[in-house]
């Protein structure tokens, strides 16, 4: 379940930045790529670019703390695990 939304979110962020893009100017494509790629990550760094700096930031912002809480996740577990706790 959880791969499928992930999918489905990245596939829709994909589908808004290709569909978006080329009313700023933007190369859809690229933005496209991104989106699928990065996910809300270049969702923020999007808005970013075209204006939509609190919104933007906000996203980026978000997306940094979900990663970096997921690094310490992943770490103590496995310092968990090697210890032997």
């Amino acid at each position: 379940m959880e791969f499928s939304f992930g999918f489905i979110l990245s596939l829709a962020i994909a589908i808004f930045l290709a569909i978006d893009a080329p009313k700023h100017g933007k190369n859809p494509w690229l933005w496209g790529i991104l989106g699928f790629v990065f996910g809300t990550l270049a969702l923020g760094i999007y808005f970013i670019n075209t204006g939509r700096k609190v919104a933007g930031w906000i996203i980026v912002i978000i997306t940094i703390i979900l990663i970096l809480l997921l690094i310490l996740f992943f770490a103590a577990f496995f310092f968990l695990i090697f210890q032997g706790v």
